[in-house]
């Protein structure tokens, strides 16, 4: 059946096709899909870009770039981080065990548990302190962009594998809304809207939500009823103040609030062993909390634009549930050793400071720059545990061991960490004719971190439990240049070719007390209390062309980076921790085939391809060396096509339709396992009224079966079925 299911989509994809051209649905539906994109493709317009710091058409970007304009977001239906990422080739996202765990890959730069992303996420100007922020519903979005490779020089803080900026729709000078519900087959409905206009002569506003509640889609099969249900809400509130035409202040604040439930492994030790049903006996929970208060600050001189970018931000997680090996009581591997059966705990509370100050000279000038410094101050608290799992559901567990009855403490761990980290930068560029224009960026990362035990006495120096002292500080700091050279070629307007060297830097930090000898004492190496700072040197050439009126536009990028200290993800069973370790070096090599085409009025087309091979050149345990890194897929493929077409004068009819390929995928750096290729097709139907969106949608269209994750010790967690449902919207 999947040998049917994969040839089934194959040939859609096929059908979709142009021949001759390669290319990957990243960059097509940048520039050939539904409304403003496809005004771009015929050539009435182009696309806007900001990745780089600057203003420029698409076309014109020296960099690896995907862009998803609004008309996009609203055809293909991108309502999460998966939505985009999967139209975009050699970028992959990991969604497994909790809400705040999302792992983002981007050409073999990789994250784990517990680690700094692999990306700069930039929303609305200001970077994400913290990786559990990114996978929260997208909701009134003006335009997304992914920046693939390292962008240090230019983002600094965690840009190691490229960058991600996010541009919600803006306040308006007439009042304006929108709003849509929906209804899915999770037994699910949400509500999604906005609402902007003035309040003065200088002062607009725009308030939006989002608010989904669903049953849920795998089936718990031992409490019967679903595992993964959610409750999720978001609120966004913008201020925009120009007293001047030089003078703008920009105040935000958002909220996100989810409820649901994880850590609904199964152990297997094939990654392609979907057979399992779930059964943990723990419900358990999974509450996130996420607020940001930020304040943008924009003033012109004349000479140059100073900017400030002032955020706060808080996040609180808990997660509960059962532990290994994630089995009803009786028939868990602990309860037929020991007698007793155990669930878990894990609470992160973080509270971060960042201040961005720069000076941008004139677009106009021929000699361009950005200098600046940034900061940011970060509290983190993490406390890890397990419970005597008594049948009565896993309870929270926070700052201090659980002294419920119900829920035994049987083991606990506890860090502070306090981190400062700041940086200085500039970018200059230079047009030396209208042809040829060289950028070059440097910066500089100080990273500082101070980590305090605060694990009780009575959790520690015990057989299988951490060696450490409760209030020992450990203290530890990692800094390195970031610089970035690009060279861009413009022979003729249609054609841009470039090339270059850029430095990307991801600090280092601490393991929980005393797991470096837990590992050591369990046969594992490359696991210390501390790891590393990662850094990865890429070279990459590109190109990026438009034929035939910009009916066809391609592009081609090679790159090759050598990564030291990339972070891979150990699980302690004797401590049940959640570990980072080190990969001294690993050499990635690989490129994209990107393009889009209209090839009639209304219908536009895009293919692509994305490789990626890695090769671990240095390992405390010899025998892995010469294996494939973690979390690495050797390549996607995509296709897409969408058709629109004006029924009669007041309704217009869409449909699209995109087929993703993510190829053999390795998950441990013993390569004990290999995930088969994954294909997922998506589709959605709409059509315009009036004023009114009516649509239709199903995304894992033929409901392909796969393991989302596979983690050392043979936790694999399941990927969402097929969902579907439909969707109105109106305009107001």
């Amino acid at each position: 059946m999947r040998k049917i299911r994969s040839l089934r989509v194959v040939l859609l994809a096929g059908a979709m096709g142009i021949a001759g051209v390669a290319a990957s649905g990243a960059e097509a539906q940048s520039a050939a899909s539904a409304g403003g994109d496809a005004a771009a493709a015929a050539g009435e317009g182009d696309i806007v870009v900001t990745a780089l710091r600057r203003s420029e058409s698409l076309q014109d970007v020296p960099a690896a770039i995907a862009a998803y304009t609004s008309e996009t977001i609203a055809a293909a239906g991108i309502e999460r981080p998966s939505d985009f990422i999967n139209l975009t080739s050699n970028v992959n996202l990991v969604e497994t065990q909790n809400a705040g765990n999302a792992f983002i890959i981007i050409r073999g730069i990789t994250q784990a548990r517990n680690s700094e992303p692999s990306v700069a996420v930039v929303v609305d100007g200001v970077q994400q302190v913290n990786p559990a922020q990114f996978n929260q519903e997208l909701f009134d979005i003006e335009q997304i962009e992914v920046l693939k490779g390292p962008q240090g020089a230019i983002y600094g803080r965690n840009a190691i594998g490229g960058a991600i900026v996010i541009r919600t729709k803006q306040p308006t000078d007439i009042f304006e809304g929108q709003a849509r519900a929906g209804i899915d087959n999770g037994f699910g409905y949400w509500l999604r809207g906005g609402v902007s206009g003035p309040l003065s002569d200088t002062v607009r506003f725009r308030l939006a939500g989002s608010w989904y509640d669903t049953n849920g889609f795998i089936r718990n099969a031992y409490l019967n009823e679903d595992a993964d249900p959610v409750k999720d809400l978001g609120l966004r509130g913008t201020l925009l103040w120009n007293p001047t035409p030089e003078f703008t202040a920009d105040l935000r604040g958002s909220i996100s609030r989810l409820r649901t439930q994880a850590l609904y492994f199964n152990i297997v030790s094939d990654v392609n062993d979907t057979s399992l049903p779930v059964r943990v006996n723990n419900r358990g929970q999974n509450d996130r909390d996420i607020n940001n208060l930020s304040l943008r600050l924009t003033y012109d001189t004349g000479a140059g634009v100073i900017s400030s970018v002032t955020s706060y931000d808080t996040l609180k997680e808990i997660l509960t549930g059962d532990a290994f090996d994630f089995l009803p009581i009786q028939e868990s591997l602990f309860y037929q050793i020991f007698g007793f059966d155990l669930n878990q705990s894990q609470y992160l509370n973080v509270k971060a400071f960042s201040q961005e100050i720069r000076f941008t000279s004139p677009a106009e000038n021929k000699f361009g720059y950005i200098v600046g410094a940034y900061f940011i101050d970060t509290n983190r608290f993490i406390s890890t545990g397990n419970m005597i799992d008594t049948g009565n559901d896993a309870f929270p567990v926070y700052r201090e061991p659980s002294t419920n009855p119900l829920n035994p403490q049987f083991s606990f761990l506890s860090d502070k960490q306090d981190n400062f980290a700041w940086a200085v930068f500039a970018n200059l560029s230079y047009d030396f004719s209208d042809q040829f224009r060289a950028d070059f960026g440097i910066r500089y990362d100080r990273d500082r971190r101070r980590n305090t035990t605060l694990t009780p006495p009575q959790f520690m120096n015990a057989p299988g439990l951490p060696d450490g002292t409760t209030g020992e500080v450990r203290k530890a700091t990692f800094d390195d240049w970031q610089p970035k050279l690009t060279l861009t070629w413009k022979p003729t307007n249609m054609l841009t070719v470039y090339g270059g060297y850029s430095r990307g830097f991801r600090s280092g930090g601490f393991n929980q007390t005393g797991v470096g000898g837990v590992a050591a004492a369990n046969g594992i190496v490359g696991v210390e209390d501390v790891f590393q700072a990662e850094t990865a040197d890429t070279f990459e050439v590109g190109t990026r062309a438009q034929l035939l009126d910009r009916r066809l536009t391609l592009s081609a990028n090679a790159y090759t980076t050598e990564s030291k200290n990339s972070y891979f993800f150990v699980f302690l069973a004797a401590n049940s921790t959640q570990n980072l370790g080190n990969v001294p070096r690993t050499r990635i090599k690989g490129f994209e085939l990107e393009a889009t085409a209209r090839p009639a009025p209304g219908f536009d087309v895009n293919l692509g391809f994305g490789y990626t091979a890695s090769d671990i050149r240095a390992f405390p345990d010899p025998a892995v060396i010469g294996n494939e890194a973690p979390l690495i897929s050797r390549y996607t493929f995509n296709a897409g096509a969408q058709y629109r077409t004006a029924v009669s004068d007041d309704v217009h009819l869409t449909a699209r339709v995109d087929y993703r390929r993510t190829g053999k995928t390795w998950w441990d750096v013993e390569n004990s396992t290999v995930r088969k290729p994954v294909d997922l097709v998506d589709a959605r139907l709409s059509v315009d009224f009036g004023g009114f969106t009516l649509a239709g949608f199903a995304s894992n269209l033929f409901n392909e079966k796969y393991n989302a994750e596979f983690s050392p010790g043979g936790f694999v967690f399941k990927a969402r079925p097929r969902r579907y449902g439909a969707e109105l919207g109106f305009r107001f």
